[in-house]
């Protein structure tokens, strides 16, 4: 991981903030990347509203599962805190020379679907997961797949 991105705790945006939880690094006999694990709060709280998640690098993995992962607490939806967290961590991609990343969802989840759109991403189309991969073996046979270019 890059190191100017080692000593940060959090990232501030206007509404929301990004509180660094842990950094994990890559396990090459599981093919998972590094990533950086972030709890979404409120702005100037550190309750968790929800969870976000950046994997840096490539593989197959992350073309099926994504770069960047969320969820919102029930309570917290529809407020664009997903959409608003995934753009906070632009600086965070660019530091570690990710121009573009993958989000990915299942074509039912029309939240997720909606918070790609609100952040800009294009929808590159809808694919099958292949059965070897670990989102088929958890019942996840179809996923949208968003590029977004920072």
């Amino acid at each position: 991981m890059t190191t100017q991105w080692q000593e940060i705790t959090i990232i501030n945006g206007e509404e929301i903030d990004l509180h660094l939880v842990k950094t994990v690094p890559g396990n090459l006999t599981k093919n998972w990347v590094p990533a950086y694990h972030f709890n979404m709060a409120l702005k100037g709280s550190d309750t968790p509203i929800g969870v976000i998640d950046l994997r840096i690098g490539h593989n197959e993995n992350l073309y099926y599962g994504g770069h960047i992962g969320y969820a919102v607490h029930s309570e917290h939806r529809g407020h664009h805190y997903a959409g608003k967290a995934v753009l906070l961590l632009k600086e965070l991609a660019l530091a570690h020379g990710m121009e573009k990343v993958t989000i990915t969802c299942n074509p039912d989840n029309l939240p997720s679907r909606k918070t790609c759109e609100y952040v800009g991403a294009e929808l590159k189309g809808i694919v099958a997961v292949p059965p070897h991969n670990d989102l088929y073996q958890r019942g996840e046979k179809e996923k949208c797949i968003y590029e977004l270019v920072w």
